[in-house]
């Protein structure tokens, strides 16, 4: 059995020994709470009911009998950070990975000879921002008395897992958020490193660390009751839902990346040596035990789609209720309405800044907007550009790890075939799309089948539970106009706009 925390929802998956999905439940997440513009929170214990109801669907409306679960293993969103005092409740709403605040006003200086590292290697800015916006310094400032009171700071992973076990352990493959975290040697970092200077943590205050595909115990009587399941069920370390879609995609190769088309799109590969796509972003550690995932983010990904539909697909929404279909397949026909490079509209998908490319001042643009566009044309550039965005960061990959000849698409934006033939013409790779749609399940569901010993290594379970439905091959001569769209025209749009993103952001204050 997989648990996927997500963004919009939380899916519990159960897998036979051949990665046939056997059932799945999926319960909607609430909105996120926005006390304050840009700010992103949600009560922890909302998960912790959503894991319930999940499990007990499986169990009760979808027949799965508790017994015959080898393991469970479970996968979330990352970045979430989760509060709790010594009985494991939490003191606070969790800030969710979404949430744009900011510390202002003066930062306590790190030692002189980190300062002057980082300003030698040009990194001071981004040090800096780093730790504005670090939610535990956040909390340290602002809620003091919720800041002495914090007995773990737990990522969302840790505080289920916790739940699940009773045990305050993590696995180290969840740990991406801005904590003390040695990426190249996936454990908490040594005393003497920068960041312990940079995040307010001390090192009782966080998990200890499982790898994954490690034992993190049994499912507690407690747990056993809520969730439906047997006690003592074995719970088994898996990693970020981005590295499990990689592992349930079957990336074992060097030569195949995962192409993620979800809320926050990416591209990643896993990799056996450590490299970082752009400097000093770290590289995540990957779902396989010891290796990593480098990756290279769109923050707003496909949550633009949701973006264009909300904002300028009301009727293309009501149209599809009124005809029992899915939004998505009338939004395919506006893609049918339109030829590929829309008409000469280009679209930058920086719907949110970064840390390092973008930076913390990129914003969207469109560019090229004639008479004869319309929204089918605006709706291809925005599927464009978000492509155009990908294939950016697959380039930077590309040129540590090597060249990258298929892609395997997941993700919410792969269920449409236009969406996935789209993306294998503008990033000229063929696009192969797993059999399941629930590639990040599948990829916990190989760490908990390897360590139930249903499979004796990671590549006899992938080859087993790993297939693709199908494969789209690029069209030469879109993939030759994409080509120069993307070499002429986009690569030049954030260098030459990124100088303005900085003057909107100063006369407006908008960040």
């Amino acid at each position: 059995m997989a648990i996927d925390a997500g963004t919009q929802s939380l899916r519990a998956a159960a897998f036979d020994p051949g990665g046939g999905l056997i059932a799945l439940a999926r319960v909607p997440l609430a909105e996120p709470q926005a006390p304050r513009p840009g700010w992103a929170e949600q009560d922890p214990i909302r998960f912790w009911e959503a894991l319930c109801r999940a499990t007990r669907a499986l169990v009760d409306q979808r027949g799965i009998d508790p017994a015959r679960i080898a393991a469970l293993a479970l996968t979330a969103q990352r970045g979430t950070l989760v509060c709790v005092g010594p009985d494991g409740r939490p003191l606070r709403p969790a800030i969710l990975w979404p949430d744009q605040r900011v510390l202002e006003g003066a930062l306590a200086p790190l030692p002189w000879w980190w300062r002057l590292a980082f300003l030698a290697a040009g990194h001071a800015g981004t040090v800096e921002h780093l730790r504005r916006q670090c939610e535990l310094n956040w909390i340290a400032r602002h809620q003091p008395e919720i800041w002495a009171g914090i007995h773990k700071a737990l990522l969302l992973s840790g505080y289920l897992n916790h739940r699940l076990t009773g045990a305050f352990l993590d696995s180290a493959a969840h740990q991406v958020g801005y904590l003390p975290f040695d990426h190249r040697r996936q454990r908490w970092a040594r005393r003497w490193n920068w960041k312990w200077s940079a995040v307010r943590v001390e090192p009782e205050m966080l998990p200890e660390l499982v790898p994954a595909g490690g034992m993190l115990g049994g499912l507690s009587a407690g747990a056993a009751r809520e969730t439906g399941l047997v006690p003592g069920t074995p719970i088994v370390a898996s990693a970020g839902d981005k590295a499990c879609e990689a592992l349930g995609a079957g990336c074992l190769e060097p030569d195949q990346a995962c192409l993620s088309l979800g809320t926050q799109a990416s591209v990643v590969v896993n990799s056996e040596k450590y490299f970082e796509p752009i400097p000093l972003l770290p590289a995540f550690p990957a779902a396989l035990p010891g290796w990593h995932a480098p990756e290279v983010t769109v923050v707003r990904g496909f949550w633009m789609v949701e973006w264009f539909q909300r904002e300028l697909g009301a009727a293309d929404v009501a149209r599809a209720r009124a005809e029992g279909r899915h939004p998505a397949q009338v939004l395919d026909e506006l893609l049918d309405a339109t030829e590929p490079g829309a008409l000469g509209l280009v679209l930058q998908p920086y719907w949110g800044g970064a840390l390092r490319h973008p930076g913390v001042e990129a914003k969207g643009a469109v560019i090229g907007f004639g008479a004869a566009h319309g929204r089918a044309h605006l709706y291809r550039a925005l599927l464009e550009g978000l492509c155009y965005a990908l294939r950016d960061g697959l380039e930077r990959i590309a040129r540590k790890s090597g060249a990258v000849s298929v892609l395997r698409v997941v993700g919410g934006g792969a269920a449409s075939d236009r969406v996935v033939k789209l993306a294998a013409d503008v990033l000229g790779r063929p696009a192969e799309r797993p059999v399941t749609g629930e590639a990040s399940a599948l990829g916990a569901a190989i760490n908990a089948a390897v360590a139930a010993g249903l499979h004796p290594d990671y590549r006899a379970a992938v080859a087993a539970m790993c297939r693709v439905e199908r494969r789209f091959e690029p069209d030469p001569e879109n993939a030759a106009l994409y080509r120069r769209l993307y070499r002429r025209v986009y690569r030049r749009l954030y260098p030459r706009l990124k100088r303005l993103y900085r003057e909107i952001r100063d006369l407006t204050g908008y960040p």
